[in-house]
């Protein structure tokens, strides 16, 4: 169960990282199959960074599991309500491989375009999960950059200047950023409008992996535009 102070805490500051939600078997063959898809589908010779794959969560039961078969669906339910959200489609699986000095500059939230189009609200969702499936006990270790409250921030823009400004980049004013430290089996839930980014990774031949998940509650897809504004419209524990 969550605590009072969590759920304050994910109001304020946009995130919560729970430790070591997901157990040791579940963890090992979700690891199992990630060595599959990348000696199957390696990424090109040279990459460093990011590689993603992005697969159906009904076409991968071990891959599924650690949000599924695990305390970590119910966790995410207590922010938005119980009986509220589906079971995802898609599961992302996210490396990061050194060595990648790279230090993002912006965050960004999770949109097709970095400018705005004024064309339809789309891609939108009500909340991140992820699994940290190696661990990250040290900054620039592929670490996932968040900037706080600014989920806040983004929707006191959208209020201001309409969500048809719904974009990759809004304009904001930024806090600090922070490096998501942890260990495999960490639980990590960030509402859909904090801001995020990929970050470097300069540990030896240390590739950072992590499985995530966009939530979306059964309504959501009923009021994208409102979501963007009013950002506790899909969490009703917090409202």
């Amino acid at each position: 169960m969550l605590s009072d102070a969590q759920i304050n805490e994910f109001a304020e500051r946009g995130f919560l990282l729970i430790p070591q939600v997901v157990a040791d078997d579940v963890l090992a063959r979700a690891a199992d199959r990630i060595d599959d898809l990348v000696a199957t589908d390696p990424p090109p010779a040279g990459t460093r960074g990011p590689h993603f794959y992005f697969l159906p969560t009904k076409d991968e039961p071990a891959l599924r599991a650690p949000l599924t078969r695990t305390p970590a669906f119910k966790l995410a339910e207590q922010l938005t309500g119980p009986g509220t959200l589906p079971y995802p489609w898609q599961v992302q699986v996210a490396l990061n491989i050194p060595p990648y000095p790279h230090r993002p500059g912006r965050p960004h939230i999770d949109a097709a375009n970095p400018e705005p189009t004024n064309g339809p609200i789309r891609g939108t969702f009500t909340l991140l999960a992820g699994i940290l499936m190696t661990d990250q006990r040290t900054e620039n270790s592929g670490n996932l950059w968040i900037w706080p409250g600014t989920h806040l921030t983004h929707a006191e823009y959208f209020r201001t200047n309409g969500p048809h400004q719904h974009c990759a980049y809004p304009p904001i004013d930024l806090p600090e950023p922070e490096q998501i430290k942890g260990r495999a089996g960490d639980l990590f839930l960030a509402h859909y409008l904090l801001g995020h980014n990929i970050g470097g990774n300069d540990t030896p031949n240390k590739t950072r992996r992590a499985l995530y998940y966009r939530l979306s509650t059964h309504a959501h897809p009923t009021h994208r535009a409102d979501s963007l504004q009013a950002p506790w419209l899909d969490y009703t524990p917090i409202t």
